[in-house]
């Protein structure tokens, strides 16, 4: 980001020594590393935020896809249901006509008295 070498450094130090005087330096570095410190636990903090947001977001996408998914197996399994249900009246319907025509042939008609 920055392209500070060590040279420029050295100059940024003699001159702080020059402007702020050597009493009061070592007090203003320990600010500044004071205030570094805070503002490195500040832009860390935020990191933790937008990741533990990013994962909430893509969990909630996935419990979407899940959900999706398990609408499209219960709609499967109704249908599949259905289609079972239909068959075996079918089926029913198909082996009661064997039985009734057993039934007529077996009982003789009787003579209507009239």
């Amino acid at each position: 980001m920055f392209d500070i070498g060590f040279s420029e450094i050295m100059v940024i130090m003699l001159v702080a020594l020059v402007v702020i005087g050597p009493e009061r330096l070592p007090k203003v570095a320990r600010t500044l590393g004071q205030l570094w410190g805070r503002v490195q636990r500040y832009v860390n903090s935020v990191k933790r935020d937008i990741g533990s947001s990013v994962e909430l977001e893509e969990l909630r996408e996935v419990e979407r896809q899940v959900k999706a998914e398990a609408e499209a197996l219960e709609r499967s399994v109704q249908q599949a249901g259905h289609d079972i249900e239909r068959d075996l009246g079918q089926l029913e319907r198909e082996l009661e006509q064997p039985v009734q025509t057993i039934k007529q042939a077996a009982v003789p008609d009787l003579p209507n008295k009239a």
